[in-house]
């Protein structure tokens, strides 16, 4: 029995050009098929052209491949012209041998009086420009006007896959235009067979606003990324939003960085978040979501590090002023080039204009943080789909990029958890910290808490905060008979309590007193008993005293007696008889 299974590397991998376009690399994995062609197809104004040429020039300024590029509409100085917005100088290519830009101009007229029509000229003069620079990269734009008005069907497809055919056996990496047909990729509705890999560019308004998309129909050969990708045409290019982080394999780290309020710093089990994490604050209108937002990012400038604000309500000058009224002060960041405040409207562009604009901005000015608020204004420029993808790809790109992110988003008052999932954002961030109104009797307070920490244990209270003149501070929480006090309850059980211990302070004196009191009694008393017993004790000493000597006496008496006796016995012994 034959084993034809190989080992995954023992099978040589498809050739590829690199393209050299942003985020185009990615989803082909690698660039389009080397020595083969590519068929860039899609609707008049969706940048086939322009894909091309930045196809072309990227080969020549990154990988030194020249160039030919042969147009069937534009001459080489109107194309010359277009591409100057870009950045791209064909002149000056051209004048170093690294580009040819040749205009093939087809008359049909003439097609149809003699009825024969070849391609043997195109070949010889396509032949000539890539022999004499040496070129490995071709561009042909484009195929409609190639072979426009052709009548016979047969014909034609026999010298289209000739083309492609003889494109092929000259090993050049080939990129051909071609106009979107009627329910097909293109007019003729073959080409797209006969290429080798087929991109479609689709360019469409929804809801007044312009979304450009780019798909890769087919690739032989090789995987590659089947979904519809948002791309833009800007100053510099063509660029497809970039796709390599939703592999979710960036590093990660274990630093931790403050929140730029110590009080909620507390609130974490590790004294902060991690560095390069997605922090998302919600909350109802007028819950200084901004203030905290102002806060952290200070808190990064303040360690000397680059943050990016997106403000999407407020000018930079009016964000400066607000946060300066509450001890936030802003300018000495901005004016040492460590804060970068963007403030624009969300309908001025399209999602994907505002993520290319992120991404660019992250590449200029290389922050540590980046803050956006708030990103519930997006909604307004695309569906909640949309615009949960766009967060997705921004989200995923900053944690590559080992960027700490911090959004904010405003939430409905009723139910500002459901409206959020049904957002789902809340599901993308690593840590969810929701602040809102505490409403009491006759006032609103403000209360933050902290719905979710990833990796890390964090408090479960609701804490009561104050936007003061010296920033955000979390007071401590006060517990009553029916839950957490805030607002003016909060300082109506503060005097009860202070009355509670002024009472007790008063009983406690009083009991100390009346202790007292016993105390002199007792002493009283013993000094009396002390008094009592030295009068007894005397009295028995006296009375000792006197026994004492009474037998003293009555001794001595009987001494004396005896002696008496003795000495008239004596004197009786002694008588002459």
């Amino acid at each position: 029995m034959h084993h034809y299974k190989l080992a995954p590397t023992a099978l040589p991998q498809l050739p590829k050009a690199p393209t050299g376009i942003e985020g185009l690399d990615e989803i082909t994995e690698g660039g389009l098929p080397l020595g083969r062609p590519t068929l860039v197809c899609g609707s008049a104004g969706c940048g086939k052209t322009l894909l091309g040429i930045e196809f072309l020039v990227r080969g020549i300024l990154d990988y030194d491949e020249p160039g030919v590029l042969m147009t069937f509409e534009e001459t080489a100085n109107e194309l010359t012209a277009n591409v100057a917005s870009l950045g791209f100088d064909l002149q000056a290519m051209q004048a170093d041998k690294k580009l040819r830009v040749d205009h093939v101009h087809i008359e049909r007229s003439e097609i149809e009086e003699t009825g024969e029509y070849d391609l043997e000229g195109l070949f010889i003069r396509l032949g000539y420009a890539i022999d004499s620079i040496g070129a490995k990269r071709v561009m042909l734009d484009t195929i409609e006007a190639l072979f426009a008005g052709f009548p016979n069907e047969a014909v034609l497809r026999s010298e289209i896959r000739r083309l492609f055919r003889w494109l092929k056996d000259k090993g050049v990496t080939t990129v051909i235009t071609a106009e979107r047909g009627e329910g097909t990729l293109t007019r003729q509705g073959l080409e797209e067979y006969v290429s080798d890999c087929v991109i479609l560019l689709d360019n469409r308004v929804i809801d007044q606003i312009t979304t450009r998309r780019l798909r890769i129909v087919k690739y032989r050969g090789s995987t590659h990324g089947t979904n519809e990708y948002p791309y833009l045409i800007t100053e510099d290019g063509f660029s497809v939003l970039p796709v390599t982080s939703l592999k979710l394999e960036h590093t990660v780290s274990d630093t931790i960085i403050s929140s730029g309020v110590p009080s909620l710093d507390e609130m974490f089990a590790r004294r902060g978040w991690y560095q390069g994490s997605s922090i998302l604050i919600t909350g109802t209108a007028g819950t200084a979501k901004t203030t905290l937002a102002a806060s952290f990012a200070l808190e990064t400038c303040r360690r000397g590090e680059r943050c990016l604000f997106f403000a999407f309500e407020e000018s930079p000058a009016q964000l400066i002023r607000n946060m300066r009224t509450v001890g936030l002060d802003l300018q000495p960041c901005v004016d040492q080039g460590l804060l970068l405040i963007e403030a624009s409207r969300p309908t001025l562009n399209g999602l994907e204009r505002h993520l290319v604009t992120v991404h660019k901005l992250i590449k200029e000015f290389r922050p540590q943080a980046v803050v956006i608020d708030p990103i519930s204004n997006l909604i307004s420029v695309g569906s909640i789909s949309e615009v949960r993808s766009m967060l997705t790809r921004l989200i995923d790109f900053l944690k590559v990029s080992n960027v700490t992110a911090l959004f904010t988003a405003l939430v409905s008052g009723r139910d500002g958890r459901m409206e959020l999932t049904e957002e789902g954002i809340s599901s993308l961030v690593d840590t969810w910290l929701s602040v809102r109104d505490l409403e009491g009797i006759g006032e609103r307070n403000r209360g933050l808490s902290i719905f979710k920490a990833r990796g890390m244990a964090h408090s479960n209270q609701v804490r009561e905060f104050l936007v003061t003149d010296q920033g955000i501070q979390l007071l401590d929480v006060v517990i009553g008979p029916l839950g957490i006090i805030t607002g003016a309850s909060r300082l109506t059980q503060r005097i009860q309590e202070q009355a509670h211990l002024t009472a007790q302070q008063q009983e406690a004196d009083r009991k100390d007193r009346e202790l007292e009191r016993k105390r002199r009694v007792l002493e009283a008393t013993i000094a009396n008993l002390r008094t009592e017993f030295e009068s007894v004790e005397e009295e028995l000493r006296r009375v000792h005293s006197e026994e004492q000597s009474r037998q003293q006496a009555s001794d001595k008496a009987r001494d004396s007696a005896a002696e008496n006796l003795n000495n008239r016995l004596l004197g009786a012994s002694q008588r002459p008889a």
